[in-house]
């Protein structure tokens, strides 16, 4: 689904309306844009945080809550001062 776009002087280009529905994006929404092979690529922060998420479930243990032991930790450190 190639589709022409111009660029106006300020560096704006508007996506189409067709792609903007396609992808899913709207209004005020968070983009990572970058550059790969020579070719612009946008990709919405909330992909790449899942992404990363993703990436970092590897490295905690099944079953491990290092949210609740991180809030502990603070609760003992407070209790301490």
């Amino acid at each position: 689904m190639s589709q022409h776009v111009t660029m106006a002087k300020n560096g704006r280009m508007v996506v189409p309306a067709q792609i903007r529905a396609r992808l899913g994006m709207q209004e005020g929404g968070a983009f990572l844009v970058d550059v790969e092979d020579g070719q612009v690529v946008m990709r919405p922060y909330r992909a790449v945080l899942e992404e990363v998420w993703a990436e970092m479930r590897r490295y905690v243990p099944e079953g491990e809550d290092l949210a609740g032991e991180l809030v502990a930790e603070r609760r003992r450190a407070a209790a301490d001062e």
